[in-house]
């Protein structure tokens, strides 16, 4: 078996009903996502910017090719999933990280999902008018 010497990370990330697979290599700094370039995948700047943070904050700018492939949700949930899992796989080398992304708050998966509608309302919470007469 031959020995490998380049670094390769992965983790799964999850945010609402997305899932991300990511696989982290050391490269370059190109994020590609379902088999497209970041830009392509995510349109609004928010969510690139987004993408970024967690190796700004690890100050691994440049240094890792991310593969990501994600399921369900939308736009928003899955750039989340992605964030998530890169996090998760960048804490996963080394421990020092981990406290950094911990404290930043990308470890910790947000669990708020879409509350679900309620039998003989209008909505999760929204309820049909009182009418008095």
């Amino acid at each position: 078996m031959a020995k490998k010497d380049t670094l390769e990370l992965a983790a799964t990330g999850r945010r609402k009903t997305s899932i991300a697979r990511v696989r982290m290599v050391a490269g370059s700094g190109i994020i590609t996502v379902n088999g497209l370039e970041v830009n392509d995948y995510f349109q609004t700047a928010m969510q690139r910017e987004l993408l970024k943070k967690p190796f700004i904050t690890a100050d691994v700018v440049g240094k890792f090719d991310v593969i990501a492939s994600v399921k369900g949700g939308g736009k928003s949930g899955q750039c989340g999933a992605v964030v998530h899992g890169v996090a998760r796989a960048l804490a996963g080398s080394d421990e020092e990280l981990r406290d950094v992304l911990k404290k930043a708050g990308f470890i910790t998966r947000d669990a708020r999902v879409k509350e679900r509608k309620k039998p003989g309302q209008p909505g999760a919470r929204k309820r049909f008018q009182f009418s008095k007469r």
